[in-house]
């Protein structure tokens, strides 16, 4: 089976009961929208918890949020070597951290077969608690959004695929479907970077998908094609 759940911010408890709820088993892929919060901290706290999510009888297939880093940025210790090889995954390539085969993260642009589904990946979005993080020194990372080069892969790939995928599994959605009521008290809103959005819109108008799956703003609806995913555990279809 393939489940989609929301941003888990390192809070993995909903998830554990989840997989006791469904009896799931390491073939059962668990996709968290991004923000899943493993790579945060850095290589001690990290692999504590990455210890403990490996032990769960699921796969997680991590989608790049705006509140971790990007797992080609992750080290054994500062300076080393990256700790993930980009391996062959489900008809495409994904970062792969050798001792925690069943946590799995996403490569940007990457269309992968999910029981039968052809679907493609983008994370990224802007962080609008970037001051408060930045003032708490807490993690913040500049690559937090798609870059150019990833933007153009991205197309690259729908290019190839001929514009046509049975879903898109996202951090944030395109512009036109955002929650408005779920804007955060307190930010102006002219000050938040949105460029990601509205890049995903032009993508959305090109697409011919199915489902488009989002998490980031911490909401469960569905919306036209669009679902948002935060405490909801659905299945991939």
């Amino acid at each position: 089976m393939i489940y989609i759940t929301g941003d888990t911010h390192r809070d993995f408890k909903r998830v554990e009961f989840f997989c006791k709820r469904a009896e799931t088993t390491k073939d059962d892929v668990l996709i968290i929208l991004g923000d899943a919060g493993i790579n945060y901290y850095g290589p001690g706290l990290d692999s504590a918890l990455k210890c403990i999510l490996e032990a769960l009888p699921v796969t997680l297939l991590c989608v790049h949020g705006n509140h971790e880093k990007r797992p080609q940025s992750v080290t054994v210790q500062p300076g080393t070597a990256c700790a993930y090889d980009l391996l062959p995954w489900h008809g495409g390539h994904a970062y792969i951290e050798s001792p925690y085969p069943s946590i799995v993260f996403a490569k940007d642009g990457e269309i992968y077969d999910l029981g039968g589904k052809r679907c493609v990946v983008i994370g990224g979005a802007y962080s609008v608690d970037k001051e408060i993080r930045l003032t708490q020194r807490l993690g913040w990372w500049p690559d937090e959004q798609p870059s150019v080069e990833i933007k153009q892969r991205v197309r690259a790939m729908l290019i190839n695929s001929h514009w046509e995928v049975d879903a898109v599994l996202s951090h944030t959605c395109p512009h036109r479907y955002i929650p408005r009521e779920m804007f955060l008290a307190g930010i102006d809103q002219r000050d938040v970077d949105d460029s990601t959005e509205r890049w995903l819109d032009g993508i959305e108008k090109e697409l011919d998908y199915g489902r488009w799956y989002c998490g980031h703003w911490h909401t469960d609806k569905t919306v036209d094609k669009m679902r948002f995913t935060f405490n909801d555990f659905i299945e991939l279809q």
